[in-house]
């Protein structure tokens, strides 16, 4: 980025072919690892959602074998022009000062379709089987509930869950309801309480509904969220690599407006701006595990155990 802001005010490149080789391809190899790690955090919340044990799977090593094959694929992207993948034009784009990645038109499709199109496609299909996962696990937990309430007659100590009905037992009863000093207690009292599914229904309804709307809310926090994440992602990037696609094709009848190029350019880097913000706001796993980065484990420890004391303190 630094060689390409000067690149940019300058208008031309004189820094000569073998640093201009190494300004593109450290530009795609960093630059496609930041979209394949979105890949690879998508993979990683889908196996989380549908694999109940991925939990105990997710190993050190695991996820160090993820992080090496995004960068052997970034690296084998961003090396190809390097060892001769360029097109005929590049040797006198760059006597007139013009240093860009290859148009090879073979290239082009390779680079985007890897780095782009291809991660596009799986990311929304992942997230799009995390909400679907996330939803019908709501429902769920939402019809489990429902179900309780048309279990037809239940006992005052089954819906205890539920509502807080009670019945105060006689005196004499001991806390079994058999009998005291030998002599039997009342039937009526000894027998547990019975309700019917209707009089429990009629306490249970406004406290069921009230989690139906919670689930319901979380559904469209969830829904709200992975909307962000993926929207966030294809407006940086879509309109570049639409452009990369677009300017090996029609390399005589069309000019690009080079400041058109600059801006897809850069609001692609600024992708990389939003996600540690995005991802932070909206996961509780990455926050804390910024913190324990930027501020050291023992001390974000400290920190949450603080707040734990306090939380314990007012209640």
């Amino acid at each position: 980025m630094p060689l390409g802001a000067v690149y940019e005010v300058s208008k031309e490149w004189t820094l000569g072919p073998e640093l201009c080789d190494m300004w593109t391809a450290s530009d795609v190899l960093c630059c496609t690892a930041s979209i394949l790690h979105l890949v690879a955090i998508a993979l990683d919340r889908f196996w989380a959602v549908t694999q109940v044990d991925y939990i105990h799977h997710r190993s050190p090593r695991r996820i160090g074998t993820m992080i090496g094959v995004i960068w052997v694929v970034s690296f084998l992207v961003s090396a190809a022009p390097m060892m001769g993948w360029k097109d005929p034009d590049w040797h006198e784009r760059l006597r007139n000062k013009m240093c860009i990645i290859s148009q090879a038109l073979g290239y082009q499709i390779f680079a985007t379709v890897t780095s782009f199109y291809l991660p596009l496609a799986v990311i929304l299909i992942l997230y799009y089987r995390v909400y679907q996962a996330a939803r019908k696990r709501i429902r769920r937990r939402i019809g489990t509930n429902a179900a309780a309430l048309c279990r037809g007659p239940v006992t005052i100590s089954e819906t205890t869950t539920f509502t807080r009905m009670s019945s105060q037992p006689s005196p004499e009863k001991t806390s079994n309801g058999s009998t005291l000093n030998g002599h039997p207690t009342d039937t009526q009292e000894s027998a547990p309480a019975v309700v019917t599914a209707s009089a429990v229904a009629s306490q249970v309804v406004p406290r069921h509904l009230r989690r139906r709307e919670a689930e319901s809310r979380k559904e469209r926090k969830a829904a709200k969220t992975l909307a962000i994440i993926t929207g966030a992602f294809v407006v940086c990037w879509l309109p570049f690599f639409t452009l990369a696609v677009l300017m090996p094709l029609c390399t005589r009848a069309c000019t690009f407006n080079p400041y058109l190029i600059a801006t897809f350019l850069w609001l692609g880097y600024f992708n990389s701006t939003l996600n540690p913000i995005i991802y932070t706001v909206f996961s509780p796993e990455f926050r804390n595990a910024f913190k324990r980065i930027l501020l050291g484990r023992r001390r974000s420890l400290r920190r949450q155990s603080s707040r734990f004391s306090t939380r314990l303190a007012r209640s």
